[in-house]
């Protein structure tokens, strides 16, 4: 039975998440009438990496603009009703940072984590502060594009940026600055930096100090829900809005979808499953141990205090960067993912191995992969679309039994959101090497969560279980079970 939330009026109110991914964006127009959210895509856009001088980076500019067509879409749509915007939200992809000149202007290009310049940054940066010493503080997976590593790479280049900065703001936070022209830093989002500390809630001074990075250049932390200030006249009179305020949501897009996961109990594991693959449970605390460690698992900010502990997983990058090259196979999605029935290559790789981080060529970093452990090679596209199903599956088995081991509660099925669970063959995949449900949906989990954050700071919404209430109301969902 669908629940029912008062509203603070009978007027509809509309809500604008801006969702951006880590190689393409949108702008969702939301609205709430009582029971549940409706969401509709305004716009779409694509911004590819920027390669210069052998080195990756965000158009960061042009990724503004992008947003600014979409504020602008909005205000013409909602117009046409005698209607307007209630509030605006905006998440991305982690880790990577803008710098800002005191002017309010943009200290050249963001780096894109997929740059190979923090090649050997954890182990650089290990003679400053031990791993130990760095888990202990913050928690979090190491990984070689993390802030942390980032900034630290720019110390040991030398790079003038960081000192000729005024602002560092992570990417949902750079681009509300350049909407309301007011700085802070979302919690969610700087938790994967590898800097934050949770036990204090803020960033941990002893690694600032290793880096040599005054806590003045990042804005003032700020929870998801807060308000972080209205937009510029320069953007109202562009877009044609009024004084909108842009709320700060779950800054990083998988904690956004965490929260629209239609779950009514704690009882299971989610799999965030698109470009990369992120799976993990929900947790009221941190969880540090020694054996976490070992296993390499993150604790990432989620909403009210949560932890999102987790591991990162390379996902359908692999199947991106493939599809890219082959010739003769579908160019819709769905009808290549069904090719694979086409194969009976049984070879497996590991999704994680680095060399399939950045490779030239994705099909021959598989073929050699396989070749080198002695497997069968792929040949066909089928080959290629079946190896990478079943390795994707084999290493969610092996992260969720790990998983397991360290989670306080029994996981009982496997909730998969974003775009890779309208893949139904690999959720097949999933459910029968897991040996437990597989509950695949909604895609819209990014945006949906963005949206109920914006919800419950107009007070449409008052607490996390109506959050998820109207989540379980909104969205549809398809269960796989193991055969």
């Amino acid at each position: 039975m669908n629940q029912s939330f008062d509203t603070p009026s009978s007027t509809p109110a509309y809500y604008l998440a801006i969702d951006l991914g880590a190689t393409s964006g949108r702008s969702i127009l939301a609205s709430f009438d009582g029971k549940k959210v409706e969401m509709e895509e305004l716009t779409r856009f694509r911004y590819p990496m920027l390669h210069i001088c052998d080195h990756l980076f965000w158009n960061l500019p042009s990724i503004y603009q992008y947003v600014l067509e979409a504020i602008k879409a909005a205000a013409e749509k909602l117009s046409a009703i005698n209607a307007t915007l209630t509030t605006i939200g905006i998440d991305s992809w982690g880790c990577d940072v803008a710098y800002f000149y005191a002017d309010g202007s943009l200290a050249g290009l963001p780096y894109c984590y997929r740059d190979k310049h923090t090649e050997g940054a954890i182990e650089r940066f290990s003679a400053k502060m031990s791993k130990e010493a760095v888990y202990g503080k913050t928690g979090i997976q190491f990984m070689d594009f993390n802030t942390l590593f980032q900034l630290d790479t720019l110390r040991s280049n030398k790079a003038g940026v960081i000192d000729a900065a005024d602002k560092i703001l992570f990417i949902p936070d750079a681009l509300a600055y350049m909407l309301t022209g007011k700085a802070v830093t979302e919690y969610t989002v700087a938790s994967t930096s590898q800097m934050l500390n949770p036990a204090t809630g803020d960033l941990d001074p002893d690694i600032l100090a290793a880096l040599e990075i005054p806590r003045s250049k990042f804005g003032p932390m700020v929870q998801p829900g807060e308000t972080i200030g209205t937009l510029s006249s320069h953007v109202q009179e562009f877009a044609g809005t009024g004084s909108v305020p842009v709320v700060a949501v779950a800054g990083h897009d998988t904690a956004s979808a965490v929260i629209a996961v239609p779950s009514p109990d704690k009882e299971y594991a989610y799999l965030s499953c698109g470009t990369w693959s992120l799976l993990g449970i929900e947790s009221p605390t941190p969880i540090i141990s020694d054996k976490s460690l070992r296993y390499n698992f993150t604790n990432e900010g989620g909403i009210d205090g949560s932890t999102r502990f987790l591991k990162n997983i390379c996902g359908l990058w692999l199947l991106e960067r493939c599809r890219e090259e082959f010739t003769d196979a579908p160019e819709n999605i769905a009808e290549l993912a069904a090719i694979y029935r086409q194969s009976e290559c049984e070879s497996i790789i590991n999704p994680d191995d680095p060399v399939f981080a950045h490779p030239a060529s994705m099909t021959e970093a598989i073929s050699d992969f396989c070749a080198k452990t002695g497997q069968t090679v792929p040949k066909t596209a089928a080959d290629y679309v079946r190896v990478i199903y079943r390795s994707l599956a084999k290493r969610y088995k092996e992260v969720f039994d790990w998983l397991q081991e360290l989670s306080p509660v029994e996981l009982k099925r496997l909730h998969v959101i974003g775009g890779g669970s309208l893949n139904q063959y690999l959720m097949q995949y999933a459910a029968d090497e897991l040996g437990i449900p597989v509950v695949a949906g909604p895609t819209e989990c990014t945006a949906m969560g963005n949206v109920l954050v914006q919800l419950r700071a107009s007070g449409a919404l008052k607490s996390l279980e109506e959050m998820r209430a109207v989540a379980i109301n909104s969205t549809e969902t398809k269960t796989y079970k193991p055969q």
